[in-house]
C-alpha cells in the first residue's frame, strides 16, 4: 500500500541513506558506470509483474441479532446493507484490477472492532461500510457520506455515530514491534494520508453518485463512527438512505432500486480504490 511506501520514505529522510549498508535500498539508487571501450547494453527494458488487485472491503452494516434500524413498514437495515454489497460485489467481479471481500456474506452478527481487523488482515487499500440508517428526524432522506472526525461536523452526524457505534475500541497500526518515538512518527504519518485519502474518497464518491440519486442536505460529513477509526485504513461510511422516511424506505426495499444503487456506487469506488492502489 502507499502507506507503506511514505513510511518507508519519511524514514529515510529521517535516518539519512548513510544509514543503510551498501548492499541494501541505497545502493539501488546508484548505476554502475559502463566498463571503458563497452558501450551500455541496448537490449529491451525487463517486463514489470503485473501490480496486484486493489484490494476493497465492503462492509453491510448490522446482521444477525443486530437489525440496524427497521423501517415504517418493517424493512430491516441489516437486509438492506447486504443486498447493496452483494450487488457491488457483483459489478466489479469481472474486473481483473479489482478484488472485494464483503465483512459478512450472510445474516450474522460481526463485531464492529472484527470488521476493521477483517480489513488489515486483508491488506485493503479502502474499507466501504454501507447503512440506511433512522435519521433524527422522519423528513430527511438521501445519500450521505461520512469521514471520521473526533468532533462531529453537525449533531446530526454525532446523532448517527452514537447509535451506530456499539464499541468503542480503535483498531489500527501495530506498533509493538517498534520504540515509541518512531512508533509515533510512524502513526502521525499513516493516520495523516488514512485521512487525506478518505476524505478524497468520500468526495469522489458522492461527487459521482450526485448526479443519479437523491442526496442529502449538505451529503459530506464526519463523525467518529467507530469502523472509521483505523489510522491508516482510507475508509468511508455510507448512508444509503434513511429507513425512518418512507419514501427512502420505498426505494431500499426494491430489490431493482438497490441494484441501480449498487451499479452507481461501484461505477465510482472502482476508480478510488485503483488510484489508492496505485498511488
Amino acid at each position: 500500500m502507499y502507506t507503506r511506501r511514505l513510511v518507508l520514505t519519511s524514514l529515510l529522510g529521517l535516518l539519512g541513506t548513510t544509514a543503510l549498508p551498501a548492499s541494501g535500498l541505497a545502493a539501488t539508487d546508484r548505476k554502475a558506470p559502463p566498463l571503458p571501450g563497452r558501450k551500455p547494453a541496448q537490449g529491451a527494458a525487463p517486463k514489470l509483474p503485473p501490480r496486484p488487485p486493489a484490494i476493497v472491503i465492503l462492509d453491510p452494516g448490522h446482521g444477525g441479532r443486530d437489525p440496524g434500524a427497521i423501517g415504517v413498514t418493517g424493512t430491516e437495515e441489516k437486509d438492506v446493507t447486504l443486498s447493496i454489497c452483494q450487488g457491488i460485489r457483483q459489478m466489479l467481479a469481472g474486473r481483473s484490477d479489482i478484488k472485494v471481500f464483503l465483512t459478512r456474506d450472510r445474516d450474522s452478527y460481526i463485531p464492529l472492532p472484527s470488521r476493521v481487523a477483517f480489513a488489515h488482515e486483508k491488506s485493503a487499500d479502502l474499507f466501504i461500510s454501507i447503512h440506511a440508517d433512522a435519521a433524527p428526524n422522519r423528513a430527511a432522506r438521501g445519500l450521505s457520506a461520512y469521514t471520521r472526525a473526533d468532533k462531529a461536523t453537525d449533531d446530526f452526524a454525532r446523532h448517527l455515530a452514537d447509535r451506530e457505534n456499539r464499541v468503542d475500541a480503535v483498531y489500527g497500526f501495530d506498533a509493538g514491534a517498534t520504540d515509541r518515538q518512531t512508533a509515533a512518527i510512524l502513526i502521525d504519518l499513516a493516520r495523516r494520508h488514512g485521512h487525506n485519502a478518505s476524505l478524497n474518497a468520500k468526495r469522489r464518491i458522492v461527487t459521482g453518485v450526485g448526479n443519479r440519486v437523491l442526496l442529502l442536505e449538505n451529503p459530506m460529513r464526519a463523525a467518529n463512527f467507530a469502523v472509521l477509526r483505523s489510522p491508516a485504513l482510507p475508509s468511508v461510511l455510507i448512508e444509503t438512505g434513511f429507513l425512518s422516511n418512507p419514501q427512502d424506505e420505498k426505494i431500499l426495499r426494491s430489490p431493482k432500486s438497490r441494484a441501480e444503487l449498487a451499479r452507481y456506487l461501484a461505477d465510482q469506488i472502482a476508480p478510488v480504490a485503483v488510484d489508492l492502489r496505485e498511488a
